[in-house]
């Protein structure tokens, strides 16, 4: 039995014990918004990231740095006449291709957090290695070429290979300076040794071009670093979120479950509920009637009227939050059937035109003539007159008045409203008033309490009839209550079609 009743407690109660899943993507996602906001975004954080987009960038250019290469060959071997160049080229596509091997096995492999530094290394030495073949270039002389012919091609030539390495491995810190830092010595001891301007001139350009170029990457890394880290704290909000949505949507689902137990339950026991309410009813109505015999003393006659009338009062409390009970958990069908909704009204104004008359209330009527019938439950809509005219007789002052109408609405269905010059609701009271339970400070204050069930069961069943609830107020003005029934819930007279003659007779007929 223990463990039963745990199973059936769990049922009801949301597990709160999730929210202890959720602290370390909170912690996360704090971290992360402390850091945006400092603007200063910690490099290091995002090392694996940053070595796996300059690793996708190499995959992706494998084709550009060796038809570099190639070109710059050709075009040398065409000016120089020299087969040493082809040497030079050969060297660099070998060490080109290192630099592949090196990042498919980066590729394939996963790098964990703390061989990243180690990988950094490997490719820094490759950029390293391509700056010696870089370097042997540029000290390369021509002695057969005239001349700034080759010297211009020379200095084209590490430009462009500068800035193409500046744009590919810009996501790999100091991996230009590594690459071009041996060709900047390089042309600086040649310049120094053969004492020529025009390597004095290249060592110059070099020098800027690479300043220039390591300032604007760096720029370029650091914008790459704001992208990670706000891409990162994305995902983090949105891992947060769907945990959130996830334990929101258990909870709605536990919720509903929750309800929709109670209100079969209490669907369930009306009869459990009436059969001891009804005996109560029945023996004080007896003993309040004398029946079988005088009451010797005259307070438990009063006794008795307040027992009957208390019982009368709890019933129908009963039957009201029975019928919320049944319409929530699906168990109200409606018996439909063709009724006139003015007759409904007309007899309803008589069922409450004692009471009104004992406040000195008027209640008018304004009926559209022949009105059609509705496809309803006469029960049903007997309900919703009764409750909304209950309503507007139990809060309308002393001498007020109450118009009750029935007519067409603009889209061809019918409506019923009632009107009255109580004391209105404000404004931010109509959500209390609309929802199950809820009461106004005017009903509050009232001697005649109610359950604030008759709205809600208004706007139930209603809903059940596809139909629609308006409720207007305004404060020492008056309310007005509409209850509408779209136009496919009423029955229009078609006019009678004409039966067909038989083939035979109108062929006589054209005879």
């Amino acid at each position: 039995m223990p463990s039963a009743a745990s199973t059936s407690t769990d049922k009801i109660i949301v597990d709160k014990s999730r929210s202890h899943r959720n602290k370390a993507v909170s912690k996360t996602v704090r971290t992360t918004r402390e850091r945006l906001q400092t603007g200063q975004p910690n490099a290091g954080s995002f090392d694996r990231e940053m070595l796996g987009l300059y690793v996708s960038a190499v995959m992706q250019g494998a084709i550009a740095t060796p038809m570099y290469i190639i070109v710059v060959t050709g075009i040398g071997l065409y000016v120089m006449k020299d087969l040493n160049l082809l040497i030079w080229g050969l060297f660099g596509l070998a060490v080109n291709a290192l630099t592949l091997i090196l990042a498919r096995k980066a590729n394939a492999a996963e790098i964990p957090a703390v061989r990243v530094a180690v990988w950094r290394r490997r490719f820094l030495i490759a950029h390293t290695a391509m700056g010696l073949v870089w370097a042997i270039f540029a000290i390369t002389d021509c002695r057969s070429c005239s001349g700034f012919s080759f010297d211009f091609f020379k200095g084209t030539a590490l430009l462009i290979a500068l800035a193409t390495t500046a744009m590919a491995s810009f996501m790999l810190r100091r991996a230009l300076v590594a690459t071009f830092l041996p060709v900047i010595l390089a042309l600086a001891g040649a310049a120094a040794i053969q004492r020529e301007p025009v390597y004095v001139g290249l060592t110059a350009v070099m020098c800027a071009a690479l300043c220039f170029l390591e300032f604007m990457t760096n720029r370029m890394h650091r914008a790459n670093l704001h992208i990670l880290s706000v891409q990162s704290e994305k995902d983090d909000l949105i891992a947060e979120l769907e945990v959130a949505k996830s334990m929101s949507d258990e909870a709605r689902r536990r919720a509903e479950e929750a309800n929709l137990a109670k209100s079969r339950f209490l669907a369930s026991m009306s009869h459990e509920l009436r059969t001891p309410l009804n005996a109560i009813l029945g023996f004080s109505e007896v003993m309040s009637s004398e029946v079988l015999g005088p009451l010797n003393n005259p307070a438990y006659k009063e006794y008795t009227d307040d027992i009957h009338r208390s019982g009368k009062h709890l019933l129908n409390l009963i039957n009201e939050i029975l019928d919320l009970s049944r319409i929530e958990a699906g168990k109200y069908d409606l018996n439909e059937d063709a009724v006139q909704l003015v007759d409904i009204a007309e007899d309803c104004i008589g069922m409450v035109q004692l009471r009104a008359r004992s406040k000195n209330i008027s209640i008018g009527e304004q009926f559209e003539p022949n009105m059609p019938s509705v496809w309803v439950d006469e029960k049903s809509m007997r309900q919703v007159t009764l409750n909304l005219l209950s309503n507007a007789v139990k809060f309308t002052p002393a001498g007020g008045e109450i118009t009750v109408k029935v007519g067409w609405t603009a889209g061809g269905g019918q409506y019923l409203s009632i009107r009255d010059n109580g004391p209105g609701i404000p404004e931010e009271e109509i959500p209390i008033v609309l929802s199950a339970f809820g009461q106004g400070s005017i009903a509050i204050k009232s001697a005649e309490q109610g359950t604030g069930l008759g709205l809600p069961i208004v706007q139930a069943i209603l809903a059940k009839h596809d139909g629609e609830f308006i409720l207007r107020s305004k404060l020492r003005e008056g309310t007005e209550v509409i209850a509408i029934l779209p136009a496919k819930r009423v029955l229009q007279s078609l006019p009678a079609v004409e039966e067909a003659q038989p083939v035979e007779r109108r062929r006589k007929s054209f005879a």
